[in-house]
């Protein structure tokens, strides 16, 4: 039986992996208690899995999540930002050298900001992220970091995402943002824009193309 306590759960793992994703689940600002097998923000991120594990191309990728501890992110402690960098090490273990593209929601969205500086993340993508004031961009540089956000999110703020991206951009990483048209916080309607657009975005990371175009090709947002 699995260790409950081991953060990395990895759904699928070739060979010989040439790339790895890293799912991080939502949560709250603040909760000790621990998930439930039906966690429905982790759950939300299986279709994520299903459609980056569906897409051709000939890469070896390795498709991982983290299991987090506790429901919240719980202030200073950032409970998920742990468990992610824990996971992170895990799988430098398990598959060393393969670069590693992060996929977050909301409260795993800013674990996965907060450990994009990770030696072996090539690029963060952040789903509504919550990003709240004051947080450390520096640890950015040299990555590609992309935040998609519905401006009509009732849960996290888009415009709190727009100036974390601000700030990471001075501090040296590639960023760009996408106002997302639908979708609020759970990123239900419209969802399959949402997949689609995270499978190409994975894709352009990791193959060192240009998210620009995958984007439309308009100048970083």
């Amino acid at each position: 039986m699995q260790d409950p306590h081991r953060p990395l759960v990895v759904h699928r793992s070739p060979d010989t992996p040439q790339a790895a994703v890293l799912l991080l689940h939502g949560g709250r600002p603040d909760d000790r208690t621990p998930p439930t097998r039906l966690d429905l923000p982790a759950l939300r991120m299986w279709p994520f899995d299903c459609a980056i594990s569906r897409t051709p191309g000939g890469r070896e990728v390795l498709l991982a999540s983290v299991r987090s501890r506790h429901r919240g992110g719980n202030g200073p402690q950032a409970d998920a930002a742990q468990d992610a960098r824990a996971a992170l090490d895990e799988l430098a273990a398990h598959a060393p050298d393969v670069p590693v593209v992060l996929v977050g929601h909301s409260m795993g969205g800013r674990a996965a900001l907060l450990t994009g500086g990770h030696r072996t993340v090539r690029g963060v993508v952040a789903l509504a992220p919550w990003c709240p004031p004051g947080e450390p961009v520096s640890h950015l540089r040299d990555r590609t970091v992309v935040l998609l956000h519905d401006v009509r999110d009732r849960i996290t703020d888009a415009e709190a995402s727009w100036h974390f991206a601000d700030r990471a951009r001075r501090s040296g990483a590639r960023v760009h943002t996408v106002a997302m048209p639908r979708g609020g916080h759970t990123m239900l309607r419209g969802a399959c824009h949402w997949h689609r657009l995270t499978v190409d975005l994975v894709a352009a990371i990791l193959d060192g193309t240009s998210v620009r175009e995958v984007l439309g090709g308009g100048p970083p947002g």
